[in-house]
């Protein structure tokens, strides 16, 4: 199967009158007849492209069709290029996590968030641990407290089985 082009050009064009735009045009030119407005084109060496189909008349831009689509191609790639890929980094905690080891984390989260990364801390409970479900609550509200300068809390503290997490994202810049 041929991919068809987006736009109608030359020949394709079938109605009567078309309004021109763009760079080389005579001074005087605005709304033509579709067959003068080919010669036209034809006249620089170039193709006679309907851009906005819709409008009345049809608006068409006289220029080098195959170097439009190769342009628009072009961008199309740039702005893919540019989107950034968002990734989840974990961080995970126990309910009776000590001072230093919550920093160390806190740390490593602040790298992750800067780096423009999601994160999912959880607080992972063992056994009878689960009895301080409040304990690890605190816990979380602590780390998002803490990294409220580079992250914004997208999910409060929810338990899930044994494990109770929160969910940051990057805040924009």
């Amino acid at each position: 199967m041929i991919k068809k082009n987006p736009h109608r050009t030359n020949s394709e064009i079938r109605v009567p009158n078309v309004r021109l735009v763009g760079e080389n045009l005579p001074e005087d030119v605005d709304v033509l007849s579709t067959p003068d407005a080919l010669a036209l084109a034809e006249e620089l060496e170039l193709d006679l492209c309907e851009i906005s189909p819709k409008a009345d008349p049809p608006v068409c831009r006289i220029l080098n069709y195959q170097k439009f689509l190769y342009d628009q191609k072009k961008k199309q790639k740039e702005i893919k290029a540019n989107n950034t890929k968002v990734s989840l980094k974990e961080i995970r905690f126990g309910p009776n996590t000590d001072d230093h080891d919550f920093n160390f984390k806190v740390k490593h989260a602040r790298k992750f968030l800067e780096d423009g990364n999601k994160l999912k801390a959880h607080v992972f409970f063992r056994g009878r641990s689960i009895v301080f479900k409040e304990r690890g609550e605190i816990l979380l509200l602590r780390f998002a407290t803490e990294l409220e300068d580079v992250g914004i809390v997208e999910l409060m503290p929810k338990l899930e089985g044994k494990r109770m997490f929160i969910t940051l994202k990057p805040k924009k810049k």
